[in-house]
């Protein structure tokens, strides 16, 4: 019982993982993108939600790394 409550929560964390990932701005590629890229981080552009976004990811996949050590010691 209490091992299928853990499974479902760590299916949550993954959902939430996977939106917080898919939510952050992505990166520039190319030419142009290399020069826009170089001139937003030289006038600090990346700030508020993007930096909100990557320590969420940081904190759920420590959440889900540690939620699956804890299933496979479990079995």
């Amino acid at each position: 019982m209490l091992k299928s409550i853990v499974m479902g929560f760590q299916a949550l964390i993954a959902i939430a993982l996977i939106a917080s990932i898919l939510l952050q701005s992505g990166k520039s590629a190319g030419l142009s993108g290399a020069i826009a890229g170089g001139a937003e981080s030289f006038f600090g552009k990346k700030k508020g939600l993007d930096q909100l976004f990557a320590k969420i990811t940081i904190v759920l996949a420590v959440i889900f790394g540690l939620m699956s050590l804890v299933l496979a010691v479990w079995n």
